[in-house]
């Protein structure tokens, strides 16, 4: 398999910028351990159709509330907002704003990324987390895809879904070992449970928080960059599959055991 060409999920990028530890790693140009364990990720995903689990409560409330965050977001912002379903990419990267401003996508004035928080701690956390490098690095690929000069990282608390709540609260009444749903501790927990889940009771200003990022040229080139190491990285672990490097490398009496 060739991966000369392969382009990079936006939500990757921040996975590939991560520096060497050691000076002399950085000066030299070296990808990073992390980088290195991500791309390795990457090209099992790609050579044998194999997917790590990232299934978790996080994911799986962000995907299913995210109309209602972009509709959250609008009501806050006094402008309506419609989920961008156009795929972008372009020589190094894809990926698929979910909001933008500007006439179309391609010629986005900015673009505005939404991340549904799982509960209220969670959310104010962000206050004093700031922007990850993981997202900048996401929102300067959406730039890129977009000529967009500016992004925003805006999280939303909305309501988690009814189905979510029944889900915790069964593995409550396992937890609880509660027998029944009538045990009086049971019920109490529940509905302690909700209180914890749902948040409609609190202004819709409060809910939403946003971050600014400018576009940087620079770090976008010194992205490129990164990949076509990338690049490089992936066709040599490809390299290194060949049966015959494999051997050569090892004794004959290692040799043998593979063969066998």
């Amino acid at each position: 398999m060739d991966f000369s060409n392969i382009l990079f999920r936006c939500s990757q990028l921040g996975h590939l910028m991560v520096e060497p530890r050691t000076k002399a790693a950085k000066e030299s140009g070296e990808l990073s351990e992390t980088t290195k364990t991500h791309l390795i990720d990457v090209f099992v995903q790609n050579k044998y159709g194999r997917q790590t689990d990232i299934s978790n409560k996080y994911i799986t409330k962000g995907l299913m509330v995210e109309e209602d965050s972009i509709t959250l977001y609008s009501r806050v912002k006094k402008t309506f907002f419609k989920k961008n379903e156009r795929h972008l990419s372009n020589e190094f990267i894809k990926g698929t704003p979910d909001l933008f401003t500007g006439l179309e996508i391609e010629q986005a004035d900015s673009v505005i990324d939404i991340k549904s928080s799982w509960d209220i701690f969670t959310y104010f956390r962000n206050h004093s987390k700031g922007v990850s490098d993981l997202y900048y690095w996401q929102l300067q690929g959406y730039m890129a895809l977009t000529g967009a000069s500016s992004a925003k990282l805006a999280f939303c608390l909305v309501d988690t879904p009814e189905t979510l709540i029944l889900d915790a609260q069964r593995k409550l009444m396992w937890q609880m070992n509660a027998g029944t749903e009538e045990n009086e501790d049971y019920k109490k927990a529940c509905e302690e449970l909700e209180t914890a889940m749902v948040f409609s009771d609190i202004p819709m200003s409060e809910r939403v928080m946003e971050f600014d990022i400018k576009r940087d040229n620079e770090g976008i080139n010194l992205l490129y960059s990164k990949i076509k190491k990338a690049r490089k990285y992936l066709n040599e672990l490809e390299a290194d599959l060949n049966p015959s490097v494999i051997l050569a490398a090892h004794d004959s009496e290692v040799n043998a055991t593979i063969v066998q």
